[in-house]
């Protein structure tokens, strides 16, 4: 059923090999700037899906089944683009910041797993306030990490490092989404475990 809320979902969807083309080029800012206006109005897409289908009553199975997927390929296309492009790195730890991404994605392929294994059992698990705060920090992390390939020259310099400000940003965020991951994860996990035998 197509109604609008589906056709915002699918749009996310289909708008993702945009979005990778813009940022296979870590030089090219235009190319970023334009990146972080498609991210931003993907973003904003995903909030009003939702919220024309409940205030609608339009929430379709369709819906349910698509809006979760779009959000995380989106989500996992933008770690994996910014990941082989070289953007995961920073001062102190280097390319370690890859970890955190590899968490996000290692979450987010666990949970879908359960949920599917859950949802055969007759459970449903509801999203917490803390799992929407993880949805919160991602999507600022891969927001701020785009917008500073589209600003390179807004620095500052930090206890001798000259750092990229909306990079660095984008970096600190990574890691808090990749703690709420974690956190967020193991909650659905333990309810999981109730049902295993």
């Amino acid at each position: 059923m197509l109604t609008l809320p589906n056709i915002l979902t699918l749009s996310r969807i289909l708008t993702l090999p945009l979005l990778a083309f813009l940022l296979w080029w870590p030089k090219w800012e235009f190319g970023y700037g334009l990146a972080f206006g498609l991210y931003c109005l993907m973003g904003i897409t995903d909030y009003f899906d939702g919220y024309l289908a409940r205030s609608s009553g339009t929430v379709s199975k369709l819906g349910i089944f698509l809006d979760p997927i779009a959000d995380k390929i989106m989500v996992a296309a933008v770690i994996l683009v910014l990941t082989a492009q070289g953007i995961l790195t920073g001062p102190y730890v280097g390319d370690m910041h890859v970890i955190a991404g590899l968490v996000i994605l290692i979450r987010e392929i666990a949970v879908s797993g359960l949920r599917e294994f859950l949802g055969g059992l007759q459970v449903s698990v509801p999203v917490s306030k803390l799992a929407k705060w993880k949805t919160t920090f991602q999507l600022i992390c891969l927001g701020a990490l785009i917008l500073g390939g589209a600003m390179p020259w807004w620095n500052i310099t930090l206890a001798g490092f000259e750092m990229n400000v909306p990079h660095t940003v984008g970096l600190t965020t990574l890691w808090g989404a990749a703690v709420l991951t974690v956190v967020t994860g193991w909650d659905y996990l333990r309810v999981g475990l109730k049902h295993m035998d």
